[in-house]
C-alpha cells in the first residue's frame, strides 16, 4: 500500500505521499491514518517525520487529528485551501490532469478582469508607473523566458494595486501551479506575451482609473492567452488517449 521513503527524516517526502494519496483519494474522507507508529515502519522513517508531516496535513485541512491521538481523513474539496491547486494539477506518475489544468485555466479568465478593474479604482499613478516600467523592461527584453518573467512580475503589481488580499493569495496559489509548467508556459504563450500594446494599455487604464475599460482589456488578453493554453490540453489529452490505446 505504501512506499518505503529511501531518505530518511525526511517529512517533505511523507507528507508529498499522503497528500497525494489523500488528493487521489486512495485515502478516502472519513478514514483513520494508520499511528505515528505503524506508519514511521511502513514508510521507513522516524516518527519524528512522520508527525510534522502529519501536522502539515492537518495545517492544510487534509486531515483531523482527534481526541486520542487518531488521525481521520477530511474531504479536501470541502475543507482544503486553494494552497492544494499545485497538487491537483499531476497525477502521481506526473502526468498532467487535464481536467484539473482546465479549471485552473478558468480561475485565471474570471479573477483578472476583477484585478485590473480593481487596480484601476485603488491602484493610481503608484501602481501605473510601475507598470510602465515592467512594459519597458519588455519591450527591451529579447528571451521569451525574461518576457514571461517580466509578464508575471506585470500582475504581480496589477494584484497589489487592486488592494485585494483575496486575489494576492489566489495569485500566489497560481504562480506555485504554474512554476513546474514554466518552460512549457513560456513556449505556449510566446505570441500573447509579445502584445505589449495591452500590457501599455492596461498600464494606461490604471493610470486614468477607467476600471470598465481595464477589465475588458484584460478579458481580451487573458482569453487568448487561455485559448492557447487550453489548445495545448486538447493535444496532450488526445497524445495521452492514443498513447493508452496503443498501449491497450
Amino acid at each position: 500500500m505504501f512506499k518505503a521513503i529511501q531518505k530518511r527524516s525526511v517529512s517533505d517526502e511523507v507528507f508529498d505521499q499522503l497528500r497525494n494519496r489523500i488528493v487521489y483519494q486512495e485515502l478516502k474522507a472519513g478514514e483513520e491514518l494508520p499511528s505515528e507508529r505503524l506508519l514511521s515502519e511502513m514508510l521507513g522513517v522516524s516518527r519524528n517525520a512522520v508527525r510534522e508531516a502529519i501536522k502539515r496535513l492537518q495545517q492544510a485541512r487534509l486531515v483531523e487529528v482527534k481526541h486520542g491521538g487518531m488521525t481521520t481523513v477530511l474531504d479536501y474539496r470541502r475543507e482544503a485551501s486553494d494552497d492544494l491547486l499545485p497538487s491537483l494539477l499531476f497525477d502521481q506518475d506526473g502526468q498532467i490532469q487535464v481536467d484539473a489544468a482546465r479549471r485552473i485555466v478558468r480561475m485565471r479568465q474570471v479573477l483578472s478582469p476583477a484585478i485590473a478593474a480593481d487596480a484601476a479604482v485603488n491602484g493610481g499613478a503608484v501602481t501605473a508607473d510601475r507598470l510602465d516600467a515592467l512594459v519597458d523592461d519588455m519591450l527591451a527584453a529579447v528571451a521569451p523566458v525574461d518576457l514571461q518573467r517580466l509578464a508575471f512580475e506585470f500582475w504581480e503589481v496589477l494584484v497589489d494595486g487592486s488592494g485585494n488580499i483575496a486575489y494576492r493569495l489566489a495569485f500566489n496559489s497560481l504562480r506555485k501551479t504554474y512554476e513546474p509548467l514554466w518552460e512549457l508556459l513560456t513556449q505556449m504563450l510566446d505570441r500573447d506575451l509579445r502584445k505589449l500594446d495591452s500590457f501599455r494599455g492596461l498600464a494606461m487604464l490604471v493610470r486614468e482609473g477607467k476600471a470598465d475599460e481595464a477589465a475588458e482589456l484584460a478579458r481580451d488578453y487573458i482569453d487568448g492567452s487561455s485559448d492557447a493554453i487550453n489548445q495545448f490540453l486538447d493535444l496532450y489529452e488526445q497524445h495521452t488517449r492514443n498513447h493508452l490505446n496503443n498501449n491497450a
